[in-house]
Parts: C-alpha cells; sequence; structure tokens
C-alpha cells in the first residue's frame, strides 16, 4: 500500500521556505518553525505571499513533490512539479474509454449518491429525538428519494445526459435539507443555496475552501498512478480544469468535506465571528480560522475506515489514491468495473 505522506500548509504571511540538507526548512522573522524531511512529504501548499527559495523549488521537483501556490483565499493560481511520468499506455487507455465513459461515470455516481445518502441517515441515526416531527420526515422523505435515484443509476443502458440528470436530481434534494444538518447558534451560518466564485455566505465559503483542499489531493492522486488528470468522464473537458480530480472528488466530498463542515460548525469550533465580508460580497474565512480548518482536514486524513471492496482498513487520506489506482487498474482490464468507495 501507498505510504501516506504529510503534505505542508503554510499560511503565515511573509513565512520563508527554504532548503536545508535533505529538509524543508520554514522561518518566520528569520526563525526558525519547522523542520521536515523531504523522504515525508507528498505535498507542500502555500497561501499568499510566501518566499520559496530556488534551492528548494529545485529539490521538490526531483523528488516528486508537488509544490501547489494558492492566494491568500486559497483559490489555485499554479502548481509547480517536476518531469512527468504518466504511464503512456495507461493514459492511452484512459483517453479511449473518456469517449464512452457512462460505465465510469455509473460507478462514480453510485458512490456519490450512496455517500449522499449516507450524511442523511447519519445525522436522522443521531439526532431524530431532537428534530421536529416535520424535519424529520422531510429528511426520511430524501433519504429514500435518494435510495430511488440510486437504484436508476445502476440500471445499466442509462445514457450520459440522463446519469448527469439524475446527478443533479439528487444533489439538489440533497442539499435541500443541508439547514436540517446544520446546527449552529449563530442565525449567519445557514444554508442559502450554493455558491462560489466567490461565496456568499460562512457556509459556502467553509465548503468552497475545503473542496479546494480535496480536489488538490485527488489531483495528486491521478497523476500518482500515471492519469491525466486533465480528463475526465463526468465533467466535460474544458482547458486548465482538472476535470478528471473533479471526477475523483464526487463520491467523496460528501464525507471528506460536508461531513467535515458539519462537524466544525455543529461542535461549534467555526463561529460566524471566523469569517469575513467583503465589499464585493465575498465572505472568506479569517486567516486563524482556516488554520483551524488546515488542522481539522490533516487530523481527519489520519482517521481510519474500512474499504469495502480492499477488505482492509486505509487512513482517509489514502483513499484518494487508492481510488485512483482502482480506476487505473480497471482502465488496464485488470477488474471488470470501477468500484467506488462506500462510507458506511
Amino acid at each position: 500500500m501507498k505510504k501516506f505522506l504529510n503534505t505542508v500548509y503554510v499560511t503565515t504571511p511573509g513565512a520563508a521556505l527554504r532548503k536545508e540538507g535533505e529538509n524543508l526548512v520554514a522561518e518566520i522573522d528569520q526563525q526558525e518553525r519547522a523542520r521536515v524531511p523531504f523522504h515525508m512529504l507528498a505535498s507542500v501548499v502555500v497561501f499568499g505571499g510566501i518566499h520559496i527559495s530556488p534551492a528548494l523549488i529545485a529539490a521538490c521537483a526531483n523528488k516528486g513533490i508537488a509544490l501547489v501556490l494558492l492566494d491568500r483565499n486559497g483559490r489555485f493560481q499554479a502548481r509547480v512539479e517536476g518531469p512527468v511520468s504518466g504511464n503512456v499506455l495507461l493514459r492511452r487507455a484512459q483517453y479511449a474509454a473518456s469517449e464512452a465513459p457512462e460505465t465510469v461515470v455509473r460507478s462514480l455516481l453510485i458512490g456519490k449518491v450512496f455517500n449522499q445518502r449516507s450524511v442523511l441517515m447519519r445525522a436522522l441515526r443521531d439526532y431524530r429525538d431532537e428534530y421536529e416531527p416535520r424535519a424529520a420526515a422531510g429528511l426520511s422523505s430524501v433519504e429514500n428519494r435518494l435510495a430511488r435515484i440510486l437504484r436508476r443509476i445502476e440500471l445499466p443502458g442509462s445514457g450520459l445526459d440522463e446519469l448527469r440528470g439524475l446527478e443533479g436530481e439528487a444533489s439538489s434534494l440533497y442539499f435541500s435539507m443541508m439547514n436540517h444538518l446544520i446546527r449552529s447558534p449563530d442565525a449567519e451560518i445557514c444554508w442559502f443555496g450554493r455558491s462560489r466564485r466567490p461565496p456568499l455566505d460562512p457556509v459556502n465559503a467553509l465548503l468552497s475552501f475545503l473542496y479546494t483542499l480535496l480536489t488538490l489531493d485527488c489531483r495528486a492522486a491521478c497523476e500518482s498512478v500515471g492519469l491525466d488528470p486533465a480528463v475526465g468522464f463526468l465533467h466535460r473537458d474544458r482547458p486548465g480544469r482538472p476535470s478528471l480530480a473533479l471526477d475523483l472528488m464526487e463520491e467523496l466530498r460528501p464525507i471528506f468535506a460536508d461531513r467535515l463542515m458539519l462537524s466544525l460548525v455543529n461542535r461549534r469550533q467555526i463561529r460566524a465571528k471566523d469569517f469575513q465580508r467583503q465589499e464585493s460580497g465575498a465572505v472568506l474565512l479569517s486567516d486563524e480560522a482556516r488554520k483551524l480548518v488546515l488542522d481539522a482536514w490533516q487530523s481527519r486524513k489520519k482517521e481510519e475506515k474500512s474499504h469495502k471492496f480492499l477488505g482492509e482498513k486505509a487512513p482517509f487520506g489514502l483513499v484518494p489514491y487508492l481510488q485512483a489506482q482502482l480506476l487505473s487498474r480497471y482502465l488496464r482490464n485488470d477488474l471488470d468495473a470501477y468500484p467506488p468507495w462506500f462510507w458506511t
């Protein structure tokens, strides 16, 4: 199994990163604050104005450590990496499969809708006695409707447009229940509907940040097994968009991102005061809140869960890599179908 390596997140404005021997060294005001051996690193993600020495950039490229540059608000800017080592035969199989993507899309959506339904079922199980009868009935109704959509997705013969339509219907139902899942005492932290680029409320700001982190991990997972992250199955090809990484995250984000968002706000670790509203109307996480979310993200990645297909436990942080490996095995005809990841 792939070794679970670390991601270093650097968020302090004015911090400096440099190479010293076989280590990454982080400094603030010329004082060393952290030192991480290269052999323990998978990637380095920096936010905003962080100085990175040329020697460190070269070392990361030579050692296959991805260097990802985000702006202060977490929006992607650039990715620095060494020579591409993708398997050309695997990529040819990927490109061929993308011309008739229905089989892969069906598996991805089975995983996504199953996991969306699991989120609702967990809420019903944990808080049923606290819900008003009407709210509990609404959650039960949507959970049953998602089960019916899941059965329709499983039926063979559906075209790509029909599958995308079922995915849209399931997501609409799922997010219509989000306010019943949010249990924050702050009136500002509630669900108004999905908004992005920019997010217009605290929940969307937190979700967008977590989705960015998950996308980065999924892209790294695709590249680690030799897949082309730009050529997907569910998401249409578009210049500059990592379509396959976005495909891979679809089945994971109800658990990796949505559940973590709910945990942070329901446990009152994130409050309304942790967000800043810009003149443009955009709502963004404060610097301190961003650090708290990154700590929670890293902690969640260390938790273990049983992988139903593999029959063994694995840390959450390894799941994108395992799924990318299973997808590559399917594309090589080593598996009859791509097995989605189920959270139970």
